[in-house]
């Protein structure tokens, strides 16, 4: 029975951990940090008091991480990390990118955080070995900003991660982070030097957002993202996926399959030979993000608006609308898809996605690398 607690608890460690296909770290994570058959008799399974121990914890900790990227300042994060360890030294090194890159993204589209809040939802807490713990949390983050010319208007969105963390319980009664690895909806650009540009910022707040009436099946398009994106505003479906769909995340990703169910469940796109899912399973067009994009172009489903690096496509961006979709092209395949669901103030596009978990993100955050190239699509509703 404690081996089959065992393995179960394992394998959901890794369909969390491959909710997204790159890793905040590039190295693999030794079967042994998690448990082994050997320490199966430290495990502890679904403890309701370790979770209610660290729920305090770790919503005190988000609070900081929040607070860092609102203040531009890293320094405040030291004390939650043991830095005499690489691995906690490493996530540490981690954060202070994250805020640095978010610094850099505010300045390129003259706008700033004015307020962010997180939700931590523990899944699973074990001990380990003494004093050391093995926690696994979802957490959803809503971040505010404002355009510098729109001090009034505040806009938002969502991204949801899920994070394992060892914890060890110090000399003097403190948990701290020895390791910590994430979905990151930022691994794609964490070693960006500079997305600054002042022509980049003139253009987008030049703009306001255009006056439009979405028909029905679009709408329904955007509730159905809206609602199965994983970072639901709705507390009913938050943290959750549409359980009649797999998930594909173990796989490789479940990007496409969720736009597809997009165009399916609310945008009443019939399906044929070429994009179809049952039984858990679908063809390549439905679930393969490369094929999707064909498959949409091919059968007229769907037409370019444009391609390229964000320098290139930045001024075109503009000509999204809600519907459309999003395609992120590396080493010459398009490797995610995201669909356009809102504007914000400036007219900016907003994306909702699978891996990691996206509500009205503007498009290109978490993309701005220079390996990155973007396709618009523009969807025949």
């Amino acid at each position: 029975m404690k081996i089959s607690l065992l393995v179960k608890l394992i394998s959901f460690f890794y369909l969390l951990l491959n909710m997204c296909s790159i890793p905040c770290y590039s190295y693999n994570i030794p079967r042994d940090d998690i448990t082994t058959l050997e320490d199966e008799n430290n495990l502890i399974e679904d403890n309701k008091d370790l979770k209610s121990q660290f729920k305090p914890l770790l919503d005190n900790l988000f609070l900081n991480r929040n607070s860092s990227i609102l203040s531009n300042d890293s320094e405040g994060l030291k004390s939650f990390y043991n830095l005499d360890k690489k691995t906690g030294q490493w996530a540490y090194e981690n954060e202070i990118k994250k805020i640095k890159y978010f610094s850099n993204w505010c300045e390129k589209q003259g706008a700033n955080f004015s307020r962010i809040n997180s939700i931590v939802n523990i899944s699973k807490a074990i001990e380990k070995e003494k004093n050391l713990y093995g926690v696994i949390c979802y957490v959803s983050t809503e971040f505010f900003y404002k355009y510098e010319d729109e001090p009034c208007i505040e806009n938002r969105f969502k991204l949801g991660t899920c994070h394992y963390l060892n914890l060890k319980k110090s000399d003097d009664n403190r948990f701290i982070i020895e390791k910590e690895w994430y979905t990151d909806p930022l691994a794609d650009s964490l070693d960006l030097n500079n997305i600054k540009s002042n022509e980049i910022k003139n253009y987008i707040l030049s703009h306001k957002a255009p006056k439009y009436t979405l028909d029905e099946r679009t709408k329904k398009a955007i509730d159905y993202a809206h609602t199965y994106c994983g970072v639901s505003d709705d507390e009913e479906h938050l943290f959750k996926y549409n359980k009649n769909y797999k998930n594909f995340n173990p796989d490789g990703g479940d990007c496409a399959n969720f736009a597809s169910q997009i165009l399916y469940e609310g945008g009443e796109f019939k399906k044929n030979s070429s994009w179809s899912y049952s039984g858990k399973s679908g063809t390549k067009a439905w679930v393969n993000a490369q094929e999707f994009k064909n498959y949409m172009v091919n059968s007229d489903r769907a037409s370019y608006i444009a391609k390229g690096s964000y320098n290139d496509i930045y001024k075109a961006a503009f000509n999204l609308k809600p519907g459309d979709f999003v395609g992120y092209e590396k080493k010459g395949r398009i490797t995610h898809i995201s669909t356009v669901t809102g504007l914000d103030s400036k007219g900016y596009p907003l994306v909702t996605c699978h891996n990691t978990d996206r509500l009205l993100v503007p498009y290109d955050l978490g993309w701005s690398n220079d390996n990155i190239r973007f396709h618009f699509l523009d969807v025949h509703y």
